[in-house]
């Protein structure tokens, strides 16, 4: 088992700091995968917040089709995160970025991202985050386009993928008809610059998808009179 980080982290109920480690998973992780899935469910006040992944799809993933890597306590698989190789479908996250159909094999998705609850607030969705992308240049093939979907309203999620210098490129209908952000990264433009910046209440859908179709992009956060607002502007090309 490769060692790719290791660190300490805080119990947040036992309130203690403890050794920890990330490693690659593989099919025999699979049951506790799904456990460490389940739990993290449960605890959710609102389900609809993460799309959880089937058997089918973990299967999918491990059979080389992506990457999981996982964060433990000891032997207690603790949170992991997943990047998925997608099919091409008329589902593929490329056509709804605007992509042409010869760049969507250079697409992959960064799929669920879990934390126990104990372990909460260490910045772990972020750690995991950086192990994984420094494991995705050992697969393979070779990707351009990193891609997610993110909940409206989801800003624990959103703050995850905008740390990460991700951006909202579209708001679509996805998953039997849930509104969903489409956020990509061009691993091939590592710094863009912005113009025009402005900020739209978070449940203001209907404004955000006019910026959209006009040519800006969500970037970020901005706090206006205690509220979180979504930062958009227009990339400099």
């Amino acid at each position: 088992m490769k060692l790719l980080h290791e660190g300490t982290i805080t119990n947040q109920v036992l309130h203690k700091k403890l050794p920890f480690s990330m490693e690659r998973l593989y099919l025999e992780d699979l049951p506790v995968i799904e456990q460490v899935q389940q739990k993290v469910i449960e605890s959710l006040p609102e389900k609809a917040t993460l799309q959880a992944l089937s058997t089918e799809e973990f299967l999918f993933i491990l059979n080389e089709r992506g990457l999981l890597v996982g964060a433990f306590v000891e032997e207690e698989l603790i949170g992991f995160r997943a990047l998925l190789i997608p099919e091409i479908d008329e589902e593929h996250l490329g056509w709804d970025i605007g992509l042409p159909p010869e760049e969507l094999h250079k697409v992959i998705y960064q799929e669920i991202s879990v934390v126990l609850p104990a372990y909460r607030g260490n910045r772990l969705q972020q750690k995991l985050a950086e192990v994984i992308m420094k494991e995705l240049p050992n697969l393979e093939e070779e990707f351009r386009y990193v891609c997610c979907t993110v909940a409206p309203m989801n800003i624990p999620s959103l703050k995850d993928k905008f740390t990460q210098a991700m951006h909202i490129a579209a708001l679509k209908e996805k998953y039997a008809g849930l509104k969903r952000y489409i956020l990509v990264k061009d691993l091939k433009v590592p710094d863009v610059h912005y113009t025009d910046h402005m900020t739209v209440k978070m449940d203001h859908l209907e404004k955000q998808q006019e910026l959209l179709n006009e040519g800006y992009v969500g970037i970020g956060f901005q706090l206006v009179h205690g509220f979180h607002e979504l930062q958009f502007a227009k990339p400099v090309l």
